[in-house]
């Protein structure tokens, strides 16, 4: 299975959360992940893979980081059918309490009639917030992991830990 990270990172957070979801993936699965930043790397790369993780960040009131604003366009045109997906975003629950995770329900929405198969729903349970585009399942769950290194920076190792043991049984409940 060939697996691929794509994010995009002002600030680098994004950058830095996918490198440990690549390391402890890497590790779990024993095969190599490959990762790209989509300001360098056009969007298209990604139909090469066969299981697929994007990485988001929210930007003021509930925007796309620009990497992912100027890629957007590019999305509707991925040949993505059958793919397995799975998304994480970073966002300010606090600062930006009614925009938390936008731009990770912006994303997941974008890519649902690509007919790709999404898995790695995180719940939403300990964090403070007012509103999300990324809330399913009666606000019960997140499109993806959620984090918050503005507000709960100590959380997102753990997070991310527990995330690809789930992203690493759901894979395997796919494939038998």
């Amino acid at each position: 299975m060939k697996i691929a990270i794509f994010y995009g990172s002002t600030t680098c957070y994004t950058e830095m959360a996918g490198e440990k979801i690549q390391q402890q993936l890497e590790v779990l699965l024993d095969t190599k992940i490959d990762m790209f930043n989509i300001e360098n790397v056009a969007l298209s790369r990604s139909q090469e893979y066969d299981f697929i993780i994007f990485g988001i960040s929210t930007w003021d009131f509930g925007e796309l980081q620009e990497d992912w604003e100027s890629s957007w366009d590019d999305i509707k045109s991925l040949q993505l059918s059958g793919k397995t997906v799975a998304l994480y975003g970073l966002g300010d629950q606090l600062g930006y309490a009614d925009w938390f995770q936008d731009a990770l329900g912006m994303l997941h929405d974008a890519l649902i009639p690509l007919q790709v198969d999404v898995i790695g729903f995180w719940p939403t349970a300990g964090y403070e917030y007012t509103a999300s585009k990324a809330e399913i399942g009666d606000g019960e769950f997140f499109v993806g992991l959620s984090l918050d290194d503005e507000n709960q920076y100590d959380e997102t190792d753990d997070r991310i830990e527990h995330w690809c043991n789930q992203l690493v049984e759901e894979l395997h409940q796919i494939n038998t």
